[in-house]
């Protein structure tokens, strides 16, 4: 599969996605303007000022003008004014995009490598106990929704053995620089990780397992263990391969849930991601913040699934020749 096809679908998947969130304000009987920014700003909003956001937002001009004039303003990051932080919609975005970023690649980094080693290990002994453990203990754990996990956590780790932080990113007024700041953020870190991970963990590890299953019986299996081959280095190296496929694909599968997953993540622990953002955006009802949010969410989301293609496509060299 060549890179600029798929990259062309993401594109027209992103065009509809902005359109879509150009059109829903504007075709709600009423004022656009209304809808865009909600009636307890225009309330609190004066005359004037409402006349140069409907001039900014060419909300005076015919639908076809507005559209162009609103991919205008995007091109040039001006995604709005967020009434309730005071400060551009961008701005606010991205001084909270850096911690999502942090809870989700981390989260992501740790399913993906845990289900595959889980999965393979569980795959090769199946029906051995240390199969039925993982198996019944992650099928348990991955039934539980995340924000819920999240919460059980917290109770039992930050209120009553107090081992970790109950909300926030690092310690406010401590001061600390350097290394202690960065051990701080991760004191912070591993409870709305481990609440994210181990509720994904669950897809990864199966998707490793079965195919460990239906691999081991595979005649190039034989061939290595008839040579020699160490089991470990059949399972990893030989076997090993062959499952990380599947595993790629379900990454680009689940990373939409993950991303989501991590938004109620940041809620429960008051993590200053995207999440807690769209909490208080919703709290506000700053419709600016929110829209521009979503367009956010979605660029990555796209961005990440078509790295995911390059990455299969890299692994596997036969999805070259596909198309």
């Amino acid at each position: 599969m060549k890179w600029h096809r798929g990259l062309t679908g993401y594109g027209i998947a992103l065009l509809l996605i902005i359109t879509l969130n150009f059109l829903l304000p504007r075709l709600l009987p009423g004022d656009p303007l209304l809808a865009i920014y909600g009636e307890e700003a225009l309330l609190t909003m004066p005359a004037e000022q409402q006349a140069l956001l409907r001039e900014k937002l060419g909300l005076d001009g015919s639908l076809v003008h507005q559209y162009f004039f609103y991919w205008h303003n995007l091109l040039q990051g001006d995604l709005g004014y967020s009434y309730s932080y005071k400060a551009p919609v961008a701005a606010v975005l991205l001084g909270a995009l850096p911690w999502t970023l942090l809870l989700v690649g981390t989260s992501l980094l740790l399913s993906t490598w845990l289900g595959l080693i889980l999965g393979l290990e569980s795959g090769w002994r199946r029906g051995k106990t240390l199969d039925g453990v993982l198996l019944t203990g992650l099928v348990f754990l991955g039934g539980i929704p995340d924000f819920f996990l999240g919460m059980l956590l917290l109770i039992f780790f930050g209120v009553t053995f107090k081992l970790f932080p109950l909300s926030g990113s690092m310690t406010l007024y401590s001061g600390l620089k350097g290394f202690p700041l960065v051990l701080d953020i991760l004191w912070h870190l591993v409870l709305p990780v481990v609440s994210l991970t181990l509720v994904r963990l669950s897809g990864n590890y199966l998707v490793a397992r079965n195919t460990m299953i239906a691999t081991v019986n595979e005649p190039f299996i034989f061939t290595a263990k008839a040579k020699g081959v160490p089991e470990a280095g059949i399972r990893y190296r030989h076997a090993g391969k062959h499952v990380l496929l599947p595993v790629v694909t379900q990454l680009g599968v689940g990373l939409g849930r993950l991303v989501t997953g991590s938004l109620f993540i940041e809620m429960v622990f008051s993590y200053p991601g995207l999440g807690l953002l769209l909490r208080r955006a919703v709290e506000a009802r700053d419709y600016p913040l929110l829209t521009g949010a979503a367009i956010l969410l979605a660029l990555g989301v796209l961005m990440g699934s078509f790295l995911v293609e390059i990455i299969y496509s890299r692994i596997d060299p036969r999805l070259k020749h596909a198309h």
